[in-house]
C-alpha cells in the first residue's frame, strides 16, 4: 500500500483478513475484528481500516457492528440503509439499529466467534474470557 509505513500496511491486511473471515449471516463487533486481527483496543482503527479499502477488496463491512450489535451509521443515512439491507438479505434481522436473531436471543449468540485453538494456552485463554 504506497505511502503508508509498513507496519500500518499490515495493520490493515490483519484487519482485512478478519473481516473476510466473518461468516455470511453472523456479524463480529469493531472490537471483535480488532482483537481477531492482534489489535486489542484499537476498534477505531478497524473502522478506519474498513473506510480506507479498495473497493476491489469486496470486504463484507456490513458484518462488523458497533457494541451490542449497534449499526453504526446514522439512521437516517445511505450507508446504514445499505447495511440493514446486505445483513437482512443474509438472515439477520435489525431492530431499532441493532442486529436481532428473535426476541430471545442475545448479540453473544450472534456474534461470530473464531475456532478455539487447542493445547494449554487456549484453556487458560478461554478460562480468563469466561471470567468476565
Amino acid at each position: 500500500m504506497k505511502g503508508m509505513s509498513a507496519a500500518r500496511s499490515q495493520a490493515l491486511a490483519a484487519i482485512w483478513a478478519a473481516v473476510r473471515a466473518i461468516p455470511r449471516g453472523e456479524v463480529a463487533s469493531y472490537g471483535a475484528v480488532a482483537q481477531r486481527a492482534g489489535l486489542p483496543g484499537r476498534a477505531r482503527l478497524v473502522g478506519h481500516a474498513l473506510k480506507v479499502a479498495p473497493a476491489a477488496a469486496r470486504l463484507p463491512w456490513h458484518r462488523v457492528v458497533g457494541a451490542g450489535g449497534r449499526i453504526a451509521f446514522a439512521h437516517s443515512s445511505a450507508s446504514f440503509e445499505r447495511q440493514v439491507q446486505r445483513l437482512a438479505a443474509e438472515g439477520l434481522a435489525i431492530v431499532r439499529g441493532r442486529v436481532v436473531s428473535d426476541t430471545r436471543a442475545r448479540l453473544d449468540e450472534l456474534l461470530w466467534k473464531p475456532r478455539r485453538r487447542s493445547g494449554p494456552r487456549a484453556r487458560v485463554l478461554h478460562r480468563r474470557a469466561r471470567t468476565r
